[in-house]
């Protein structure tokens, strides 16, 4: 599983997506198929429950393992914010980590590096990290501008194994997103106190 980024690079480069799908095979067999290669998968089976369960653990897992790059350019706006299309946007703002499904189609998982922007147009998708902001030192001893890593999600019980991520501490904790619109604070008048 490729979930590292450089760390050097501070060119823009594509947010990362996984997907991973659940095909049927005619009956009542079924398979997982994760968009990386390299993931090792359980075989076909009838039991669609628990290969329902092994894909929602594996796409976590992809979430969890994957370092987020804070220099990556939006994967949404990248696909033209298709998964969006009835609000546009411009592309701006932090790098999330963002796992979604759709519980009606429940066939599909996918983990996608987007921006702040997008993330909450987005139906059926959780926030699940954030890079950590960039931040600038003035002093020449520590050099240039540095930039921080990913921003810890708390722990929770660790995902059920059988999947190709290495096991860890506990897995992210998603952060519900308010289906409410965020409101700008109010300006104050010339003339108001502060």
């Amino acid at each position: 599983m490729s979930s590292a980024h450089s760390e050097s690079s501070t060119q823009r480069i594509t947010g990362r997506a996984w997907t991973v799908r659940i095909i049927g095979h005619g009956g009542r067999a079924a398979s997982v198929t994760c968009s990386t290669a390299a993931c090792r998968m359980p075989a076909r089976s009838e039991n669609v429950t628990a290969l329902r369960a092994f894909a929602a653990a594996h796409a976590a897992a992809h979430a969890k393992a994957a370092t987020i790059n804070p220099h990556a350019y939006c994967h949404c706006g990248s696909q033209r914010c298709g998964a969006h299309p009835k609000t546009k946007t411009a592309c701006a703002g932090g790098v999330v980590m963002i796992l979604r499904h759709d519980p009606a189609v429940r066939r599909v998982w996918s983990v996608q590096e987007v921006c702040d922007l997008c993330a909450p147009l987005i139906p059926n998708a959780t926030v699940v990290a954030r890079a950590a902001r960039q931040t600038r030192t003035a002093s020449p001893t520590q050099g240039p501008a540095t930039t921080g890593g990913q921003v810890p999600a708390p722990a929770r019980p660790g995902i059920a194994s059988g999947f190709s991520s290495p096991p860890g501490e506990g897995d992210p904790t998603p952060v519900h997103r308010s289906r409410r619109t965020p409101q700008r604070p109010r300006r104050q008048r010339s003339g108001q106190g502060r």
